[in-house]
């Protein structure tokens, strides 16, 4: 998720750099070690990787939860151009039905303690990833990503993998840096490992409701990431957005990549696969965009980095 170098800014070298060269597959593996290598379900509360002060790990109670809300709302409400309602407004908490059986990935900072309301100091939280596995969305009505994206056609279509959903993806402002972003995707990594997910998905953001003023990023996305058919999935069709809104040789590649949200660039180095189809989301302000993530397919420098034991930053 880092910035490209400078040099690497031909139209050829940026998809290369978007492009996956090797694929790890089911059978990869580091070492004599396998993808699958940990087979125990991450427990609530439990650290799954530490850089200094900045842990990573999972939300021990409902307290905690609220706390990531109140961590959204100050980013998409307070910072981004989200529309508060009135509940919203009065709680100061970015919250859904859907946060009450999700897991809640969490960056804590032992170096920054805030004072409860019982007065005891606790480490801020400064980073969270919201994930909903699909045995549990199918007990509670499915993703929310759902809304958007006709992934059920895609779930349908493989009955014998494991999705995840990833979404509400938030970093306090002082922390958007290498290290908080490095904490999350370990966290993520190790998430996967042990529930034994095949396949990543989610809504990704761009800020802006006017398709047209993103016209190069979304034709970028169009013409350098689209995922192969058997991964498309299409966007709602009340709510379609065509992104193939430029031809390639329109496109200047380099301001276009320079515009995406580093969340986006960053799914993209990890081989992400973007649906077709964007969404406009006139609550948050932004244009979504579907990112699909099968394990199977992931970039080998992202499996290496962080270790097919997800080992890299373990405490």
């Amino acid at each position: 998720m880092s910035i490209m170098r400078q040099g690497l800014f031909s139209p050829r070298n940026l998809v290369r750099r978007f492009t996956p060269v090797m694929r790890p597959g089911a059978a990869m593996t580091n070492g004599a070690r396998p993808i699958h290598a940990i087979h125990t379900p991450v427990k609530t509360g439990e650290t799954l990787g530490r850089i200094g002060a900045l842990e990573v790990r999972m939300a021990r109670n409902f307290k905690e939860v609220k706390k990531a809300q109140r961590l959204r709302y100050d980013v998409f409400y307070e910072e981004m151009s989200a529309v508060a309602d009135a509940h919203t407004l009065a709680t100061r908490r970015d919250a859904d039905p859907f946060d009450a059986y999700c897991d809640h990935l969490l960056v804590v900072d032992h170096a920054s303690m805030k004072r409860n309301k019982l007065g005891r100091l606790k480490p801020e939280i400064v980073g969270t990833y919201r994930i909903l596995r699909q045995e549990i969305a199918d007990r509670h009505g499915g993703f929310y990503t759902a809304g958007e994206f006709d992934i059920q056609a895609l779930i349908d279509a493989n009955p014998g993998k494991r999705f995840m959903e990833l979404g509400r993806s938030c970093v306090l402002k002082p922390y958007r840096n290498k290290k908080t972003v490095e904490l999350l995707w370990h966290g993520i990594w190790a998430y996967v490992l042990r529930h034994k997910i095949d396949v990543m998905l989610g809504c990704a953001s761009i800020e802006g409701t006017n398709p047209d003023a993103l016209a190069g990023q979304l034709s970028f996305l169009h013409h350098n990431a689209r995922a192969p058919e058997e991964w498309r999935v299409r966007a709602v069709e009340s709510r379609y957005v065509e992104m193939n809104r430029l031809p390639a040789d329109a496109i200047n590649a380099k301001e276009a990549l320079r515009a995406l949200p580093p969340l986006v660039k960053g799914y993209l180095r990890l081989g992400a696969f973007i649906g077709d189809g964007a969404v406009v989301d006139h609550q948050f302000g932004t244009t979504d965009v579907l990112i699909i993530m099968p394990v199977s397919e992931l970039n080998t420098r992202y499996v290496n980095y962080y270790g097919a034991d997800a080992g890299r930053y373990s405490s």
